[in-house]
């Protein structure tokens, strides 16, 4: 990885110092509008370098009869005037309409101290433990329920996909650095992350993102490596707009199979974690991970209203906008191991009441090969979306859009199967789906945000399937604040994946045909930004729940479970201190189809003040917490890359606890943290939030993040 990031930086700062200093023109665009109408002569700050040159301009003025186009910073329906008003701003696009999400570009010391990205949002994510490593969430409505490959799914918090791409509009060049590391070099976890944006005209523009991030491993067969690349381009003119993306993500990842029991993490003192016992250590089991992804989405608007060279948009006018959005994903999975066995020296009670040592092997069964794995599988998806969106009479009306759209999704699975080894090819199975969806949406004021969309199969390989979702947001405002009310229906019928009815591999064979998977929920949420309150509950009714079950193998339920949760945010300021909360109650009536906690909770509490007089430097110092109740926790297969319902002991109780002391000074943010700093201080010793696999145990870790903006 110290290689990898050598030559990132040196490529980094040629590419840096080529760059020409340039500045777009920061112009308001309602203002130079109004003002060109009413013949005013204004100047709204800084020069458009995109407009003609003096000497033009005095060619121009000679000829009266000539009048002048004015050059626009950025002309686009995608972006109101507030968001164009910033120096640089990022978003994310659809995957099937012509819409963008804009997201923030997070300069702030904030979230800065947290460094694992599955911690960011909620109450976080269960894990296996190291940076890089699968990862499920506690709240079970934030599980992911998306077609892609199910057995990356795990590494969705690391991982680039379309939805989740970022596009950049820059009016300078931009350019953000970040490296994370904490422990010995040996024991090493690494973050190295670098992004790069540069705008060729005001809505045309360029970025690549590349992140790497992994751990050597604290305990033993520990090591993963996560590289992550998107390269972007993007142009949102007046009328035509291109998203194109290249996608490449990498995983390797050593599986240990997790501790022997519970008994050598929390009543055994070893002189270091590695030497704690893990089951699949002498397998030498690991997994790799391979994905190339590229998309094309583009649109062209057909205005239905005369167009002057004063409307910076279409956005205020009646618009027709035709698309379309070609997609190509390409997964693959390799998983190796050879037959070993470990020793569980709490394997079994004499008639004395002492341990005895067990050998035991962690797989049951070897179909293929009695001494070694080599598990590989694909899958393919290419599709093609066609989609026409109106605008009936303006973007953000109270019928704002109104569309649909066909497409068609073309599948290639391959896995070596056992008349496969005779030929020594891959079996492929192709499939097809064929689907229609369609959306609507608008906005009444400041008052009302709604919308509705469906998505139906109505032929092919998931003919039948359904999804419908429904949303609005009411916002009222209180003594001058807003106060926000949300609410959100969807309706869903899926059919299992491919990998869930059909798999060949060393150690699990299955041929299995389950019913669709149906499934209700109501969500509504109530949030006082001015208060810092959020408060949300979720409603949930699942039939035909398809899980991985005790012995790790694919489930379906013939009972529905109910599951319902409430989530609370209250932060607290008071001068320059700050008491964060989050917590989160969830109740299954199903615990052995989906296991969870009745509580996970993050806290931080922490002090933030100026440094010195002249405010250049910003100081954080505090203290996180995260905790959540005992329960049947999810164990994790390596063979399968999947979390099954184990249920044989529960973990949980534990307080994790990490110090820190963060710092901006100009463009540069700093974090010193100690990771676990009650490790072996107070708590049951069951650091655990998925089953067998210890949290990390206490070290130091520090981190830097640098942006450049010109």
């Amino acid at each position: 990885m110290r290689q990898t990031i050598s030559i990132v930086l040196s490529v980094v700062a040629v590419m840096f110092i080529l760059l020409p200093e340039s500045a777009y023109a920061q112009l308001d665009a309602a203002a130079l509008a109004r003002a060109q109408r009413n013949g005013e002569n204004v100047s709204l700050g800084g020069t458009n370098p995109y407009a003609s040159q003096e000497g033009d301009e005095e060619q121009e003025s000679a000829d009266s009869t000539r009048t002048r186009r004015i050059r626009k910073p950025l002309e686009s329906y995608y972006f109101s005037d507030s968001i164009r008003a910033l120096p640089n701003f990022m978003w994310n696009v659809s995957r099937e309409m012509d819409d963008v999400k804009i997201e923030p570009l997070d300069t702030t010391l904030q979230s800065w101290r947290i460094d694992y990205p599955y911690y960011l949002k909620g109450v976080g994510d269960m894990t296996l433990g190291g940076l890089g490593q699968s990862t499920m969430p506690f709240n079970y409505f934030e599980r992911n329920s998306s077609p892609d490959f199910a057995f990356a799914q795990s590494y969705d918090a690391y991982t680039y996909r379309m939805d989740n791409v970022p596009f950049y509009n820059s009016k300078t060049p931009y350019l953000n650095m970040t490296y994370l590391e904490s422990g010995q070099k040996r024991y090493r976890e690494e973050h190295f992350e670098i992004t790069t944006a540069h705008n060729i005209s005001p809505s045309t523009g360029f970025n690549a993102s590349y992140k790497a991030r992994g751990t050597q491993g604290l305990y033993e067969w520990q090591r993963t490596t996560n590289h992550n690349l998107s390269v972007a381009a993007s142009h949102t003119g007046k009328r035509y707009s291109l998203h194109a993306a290249y996608i490449n993500n990498r995983i390797k990842q050593r599986e240990n199979g997790g501790a022997v029991g519970v008994w050598a993490v929390a009543d055994t003192t070893y002189e270091h974690p590695s030497g704690v016992p893990m089951k699949l250590a002498e397998a030498e089991a690991h997994n790799s991970y391979r994905n190339n992804a590229f998309f094309v989405k583009q649109t062209y608007a057909i205005p239905l209203a005369p167009v002057t060279d004063y409307d910076f948009s279409l956005a205020d006018l009646p618009t027709v906008y035709v698309g379309h959005i070609f997609e190509y994903n390409a997964w693959s999975k390799l998983y190796n191991d050879r037959r070993a066995t470990y020793t569980d020296e709490r394997g079994s009670v004499n008639e004395n009441g002492e341990f005895e040592p067990v050998e035991k092997e962690y797989y049951k069964d070897w179909f293929i090969s009695p001494f070694e794995s080599r598990d590989s599988i694909r899958e393919r998806v290419i599709s093609n979306r066609l989609f026409v969106e109106a605008q009936p009479w303006d973007r953000d009306g109270a019928v704002g859009c109104l569309g649909g759209g066909i497409g068609i999704d073309m599948y290639a699975y391959s896995q070596l199967a056992l008349d496969n080894y005779i030929s020594g090819k891959y079996g492929v199975e192709k499939k097809t789906a064929w689907y229609a969806y369609g959306a609507v949406s608008g906005k009444i004021k400041k008052f009302a945000d709604w919308g509705a969309d469906v998505k139906y199969y109505p032929s092919g390989y998931k003919s039948g399937d359904l999804a419908l979702n429904a949303h609005v947001a009411l916002t009222a405002r209180f003594r001058g604040h807003p106060v926000i009310l949300r609410g959100r229906f969807s309706q869903t019928r899926t059919s299992p994946s491919y990998w869930e009815e059909n798999l060949f591999s060393n150690h699990y064979v299955w041929s299995n045909s389950f019913g669709k998977e149906n499934e209700t929920r109501i969500e509504a949420s109530l949030e006082i930004p001015v208060w810092a309150l959020e408060i949300g509950v979720w409603q949930g009714m699942v039939s035909n729940k398809i899980y991985y079950d005790t012995n790790s193998m694919v489930a379906q339920a013939n009972k529905t479970v109910s599951l319902t949760s409430l989530y609370a945010r209250k932060d607290f300021r008071i001068g320059g201190l700050h008491l964060d909360h989050r917590v989160l109650m969830q109740w299954s009536t199903n615990q052995e189809v989906v296991p969870v906690p009745l509580c996970s909770a993050y806290l931080s509490y922490y002090f933030e003040f100026w440094a010195e007089r002249k405010k250049v430097l910003r100081l954080q110092i505090g203290i996180d917490g995260r905790f959540n109740t005992a329960f049947y926790a999810p164990s994790y297969n390596p063979a399968l890359a999947a979390f099954y319902n184990q249920r044989d002991y529960e973990v949980g109780n534990y307080p994790y606890l990490d110090a820190f002391v963060t710092a901006k000074w100009k463009r540069m943010r700093i974090f010193l943290k100690y990771q676990h700093a009650n490790n072996g201080l107070f708590g049951n010793g069951q650091y655990f939030t998925v089953a067998g696999y210890p949290q990390n145990p206490g070290m130091f870790k520090l981190g830097i993040s640098w942006g450049f903006y010109d």
